[in-house]
């Protein structure tokens, strides 16, 4: 066990995937809070928080039609919607190394802090 122990009352940050049939990331979504530290000094909330959110501004940047992305407390969530075939590729570089950042917090510090599941994506 690591010297910093989980806080009470919290359950992880829980980091959903969806992705479609080629493997390409569609959707993500994080919930929850770390507890790996007090709030303001929590350094894996802080780097999934830091992976997430240049994630979402490079998707703004590179791309012509912007994701849909909703955030709160503890809660953010981002979606390619109407986005051409060319520009979902180019999205790829970028959520794609947001996740393999995201896997390697959670493979320093553990599932305890970070939770990870993969959906399968189906457009409506």
């Amino acid at each position: 066990m690591s010297k910093h122990s989980k806080r009470k009352g919290t359950d992880g940050i829980r980091f959903l995937v969806w992705a479609d049939d080629q493997g390409r990331i569609r959707k993500f979504e994080l919930s929850g809070h770390a507890g790996f530290a007090e709030e303001g000094h929590d350094i894996v909330c802080a780097g999934v928080s830091a992976l997430s959110i240049a994630a979402i501004n490079g998707l703004e940047h590179f791309l012509s039609t912007a994701p849909k992305v909703q955030e709160a407390d503890g809660y953010l969530t981002c979606q390619l919607v109407g986005i051409m075939e060319q520009e979902l590729e180019k999205a790829q570089w970028i959520l794609q190394t947001m996740k393999l950042g995201i896997e390697q917090i959670q493979t320093t510090y553990g599932q305890d802090y970070i939770f990870i599941d993969r959906r399968r994506w189906t457009p409506c």
